[in-house]
Parts: C-alpha cells; structure tokens; sequence
C-alpha cells in the first residue's frame, strides 16, 4: 500500500511485488475499511467453538499419541469402545492432533508388522481364529439396534461357534472365549489365538451347534 501510495500506479506495484490486480484491490478494499488491520490473514468464515473437540477428549487424545504412537483412525476406534460417553470422530482427533503438532509421527517409531503368511499348521485347536461383526438389526417397532456377533472357527476340523452379543468389550470376549474352550469338542490352545474384526453386512447361512 505504500508503494502505490508513493507511486500512484497500480499495474507498476503489481509488477513490482508479483500480485494480479484483483488481489491488489482486494487488499486495498480492506485496508480501506479495516485501516492496517484489514492486511492480516483471515479465515473465511468464523469458528465455531461448538465444533471444537471437548478439552477432556482433546487431552485424552493427545495422551494416545504421545504415550502409544495411535493415528486418528485408531485413535476414533478407541473412544466408542473404551469411553462411549466421550464425543468424538477421526476426523476430529486429527484437528486435535494438527493444532498440537502431533500430526506426524517421530521417526524414530516403529511401523507395526503385519502377518502377511498364513497360517497352515493342521492341528485341532491351534489356532483358533475368532472373528467379531457388528451388526445392524431392526426391533419389533423398526428402530435400529446394534449388536456384535462373535464367531470362533478351528482352522483344522473347521469346527464353528458362534455367539451374539449387545455390547463389545472386554467382559464379552472373556466370556465368549470361555464358552469356546467349554463347548470345542478338542484341546484349544489359548495362547495360538487369531481375532480379526469386520464392518460388513451380515450373511445368515446357518451356525453349527457344538
């Protein structure tokens, strides 16, 4: 602005600082309005502080990341389950993590390893794989309900149990996993477990009473 002040010609302060004229006037509009003020970078809209993370999620948050090295997406898989109470989304804890700095790992930390070979030992009860789905049914009045259907399948013998649960937490899988070594027909080796989880829809295609 003081350049053109001095010189009075537009396209020669454009020329001068490497900005188009609709960027010039834009500038000159606000100083015009705003005085020195209206030169500082704005957001385009307001922030919303009811958009904002609550400070207890945030810190929960940023204690994930600093303590286990968690990304956002694990980092939003962990809330429902552990603190259902707490809101929140991936997206959110991203944000979160953006405005902390944490948005990058360190690069000293290291990358999980990830089970690429399977499995092909033949023998009953080792392993057993036990896979978790979430499902989405409707109750009698047509409301949405979710419940999360727990399956073990021995690798070997093909052997099927399978259970369906309301909630998914700790408790329920304990109590499935005893149901399974109570109910296998064979010696289950506890320690060679496998457990995966899946979003997809259900397929009814019968279960196997054991």
């Amino acid at each position: 602005m003081r350049h053109y002040e001095e010189r009075g010609n537009v396209a020669q302060t454009c020329r001068h600082f490497g900005i188009s004229r609709p960027t010039f006037y834009s500038w000159k509009k606000n100083c015009e309005k705003l005085g020195n003020d209206g030169l500082i970078n704005h957001k385009p809209c307001p922030e919303n502080p009811r958009l904002r993370v609550d400070s207890v999620v945030a810190e929960k948050i940023v204690h994930r990341r600093t303590t286990y090295h968690r990304g956002p997406v694990r980092i939003g898989w962990f809330r429902p389950r552990y603190h259902p109470e707490l809101k929140g989304s991936k997206s959110g804890a991203y944000r979160v993590l953006r405005r902390r700095g944490l948005n990058r790992r360190p690069r000293n930390a290291k990358l999980r390893t990830l089970q690429t070979q399977r499995y092909e030992k033949q023998v009953q009860g080792h392993p057993i794989q036990v896979d978790v789905k979430f499902l989405t049914l409707k109750d009698p009045a047509g409301a949405s309900i979710r419940r999360f259907q727990y399956t073990a399948i021995d690798d070997a013998t093909r052997i099927r149990a399978l259970r369906i649960y309301d909630r998914h937490n700790q408790a329920t899988a304990i109590e499935f996993i005893d149901f399974v070594i109570e109910r296998f027909p064979l010696s289950v080796s506890t320690r060679c477990g496998r457990t995966t989880a899946t979003n997809s829809k259900p397929s009814f295609t019968g279960t196997s009473r054991i």
